[in-house]
């Protein structure tokens, strides 16, 4: 199964997480209008209530992704390492997905407390990749460690999907070994993995490009029949604006209604490309580093001793390997 195959046989995942995404932007852009809307009637502050309306909409939608992530981008993660490792997946991928990751994680709290360590782990590696990498995978090692270190924070999330793909195939160990293992694999294969960066930041940019650009191209005429909303929201800026000590460069440049037509623009093709990006181009990007990273570990499971190199360096790390051995 390539990579074609598996992204199509996964796609359901992203539909499914699409649809949650749509619902998602379409609470916080009703929660914020409300907002708005009833303070500026109420006490004329209709800023502070598109402040409050939106920070209300985001706590809202993280609660509802938090179990939207359990079980599509997880179930996605486990049935592409599975078609990786035994070239087939069944007919209802989604339905099994969801039931290999209630296998694996009994109950919400336990798969984000294995996510959560895995991100822990990467970014406190992050200062110290460079000597890690030259520990474990000697010359080759430290100088992927030192070009990986300055793009930590970009490629963590992928270092984080792949270790979680690693702790679906090795579901007859410990969750936390497993994560474990998965750490090491990244450092131990860094030159293969490093080929991926290219594909990561070459693919995320053109898609950027793209969509950003064509959505925020569409938003821009439509937001000029806003002429009313525009005025207002700009009205509020400055008024807030006025009330600093010292005026905000920000704020000054969102005043003037011109400028703010083109940043709601700008921030409206940004949102849809980061959903479009996250739900469908990113798990296609996905599928191929995944593979080479289970590919690296098939044949190289680490052992103890690898695992002890790590101890030094992240403290979620050593917390884990002593849950892992006892």
């Amino acid at each position: 199964m390539d990579n074609k195959a598996l992204y199509r046989k996964t796609l359901g995942f992203s539909l499914r997480r699409a649809l949650w995404d749509i619902l998602c932007i379409v609470i916080v852009a009703g929660l914020s209008a409300a907002g708005f809307l009833i303070m500026e009637k109420s006490n004329d502050n209709g800023l502070a209530g598109l402040g409050i309306g939106a920070v209300i909409g985001i706590a809202v939608i993280i609660f509802i992704l938090r179990f939207v992530s359990y079980y599509y981008k997880a179930g996605q993660i486990a049935m592409m390492t599975r078609g990786i490792v035994e070239g087939e997946l069944p007919e209802n991928v989604v339905q099994e997905g969801r039931r290999t990751v209630k296998e694996r994680f009994a109950t919400v709290a336990a798969f984000f407390a294995v996510t959560g360590v895995i991100k822990g782990i990467f970014n406190q590696l992050g200062s110290a990749i460079s000597s890690v990498g030259e520990k474990i995978g000697g010359d080759t090692g430290s100088a992927v460690g030192g070009a990986v270190s300055g793009v930590i924070n970009t490629i963590v999330s992928y270092l984080c999907d792949c270790c979680l793909g690693w702790v679906f195939f090795r579901k007859d160990v410990k969750a936390a070994k497993a994560t474990c293992e998965g750490a090491v694999i990244f450092f131990r294969h860094g030159k293969t993995l490093a080929k991926n960066l290219g594909r990561i930041f070459g693919i995320g940019l053109v898609s950027l490009v793209i969509i950003g650009g064509i959505v925020g191209g569409i938003a821009y005429p439509i937001l000029g029949n806003q002429t009313e909303m525009l005025h207002e929201v700009a009205d509020e800026i400055r008024e807030a604006n006025a009330q600093n000590g010292e005026p905000n460069r920000v704020l000054t440049f969102l005043s003037d209604e011109g400028n703010l037509r083109i940043g709601c623009a700008a921030l409206l093709g940004l949102i849809v490309w980061a959903i479009v990006h996250s739900v469908f181009i990113r798990p296609f990007v996905l599928t191929g580093v995944l593979r080479n990273y289970i590919n690296s570990g098939l044949g190289d499971i680490p052992d103890e001793a690898s695992f002890a190199l790590l101890d030094g360096k992240s403290a979620k790390f050593k917390k884990l390997h002593a849950e892992a051995a006892a």
